[in-house]
């Protein structure tokens, strides 16, 4: 069956990320020094992963990372230092600009609603996706089938029709297990490479 439609992954697959900006923008209003304040952040894994798994609203993960990372801080503030970690990876971007005029293209991603609404909508290519499935809104998370349920109803297409991109190894073989091409995501470059040789149409 020919392929009509490319789903993917957003963190280090469309943009690269650094936690650790989080930190340096959060730190004067933390009670705790830098390497106790990442720790926290750290420590803190399970609250964001309620968050992006739609278990708690914006406010009260607001109010759990506050209080775990002794922080004292506007939201107005947090909300910026939380989401403006996001870098572009160029390739990327130059690939699903040459793939849109042929393919239906889809974003699918585990994240919260800050990182989606201040982090992934505003960057150049979001506009490009057909689709979009957002763990907190499924309230599941890759790689459970039902997010990869949710992408393929929306873009109303059968498993075989799609290639799925993501830098986790274990959601790529997920997809792999309904039926998709999947691919492990290392660099722009070297996907492309796989998708000529899969015969994928560019630009």
């Amino acid at each position: 069956m020919a392929l009509t439609s490319f789903i993917f992954d957003f963190g280090n697959v469309i943009c690269s990320f650094d936690p650790a900006l989080i930190v340096a923008r959060t730190q004067q209003y933390s009670a705790l020094p830098a390497d106790e304040l990442l720790a926290a952040l750290k420590g803190a894994h399970g609250i964001m992963r309620d968050y992006e798994t739609g278990l708690l609203t914006s406010d009260e993960f607001f109010a759990r990372m506050c209080s775990a990372c002794k922080l004292s801080v506007p939201k107005k503030e947090f909300i910026a230092a939380y989401t403006q970690i996001f870098k572009p990876i160029e390739s990327t971007y130059t690939l699903i600009r040459e793939l849109k005029p042929h393919y239906k293209l889809a974003l699918l991603s585990n994240t919260n609603e800050w990182h989606f609404e201040y982090g992934i909508k505003p960057v150049e290519v979001f506009p490009l996706f057909d689709t979009v499935t957002l763990s907190y809104e499924v309230k599941a998370m890759k790689p459970a089938r039902a997010i990869y349920d949710d992408a393929l109803r929306k873009l109303g297409v059968p498993p075989s029709e799609c290639v799925y991109i993501d830098d986790l190894e274990e959601n790529v073989l997920a997809a792999q297990a309904l039926g998709m091409q999947g691919f492990l995501f290392r660099s722009g470059d070297a996907l492309r490479e796989s998708l000529e040789q899969l015969g994928v149409r560019l630009a």
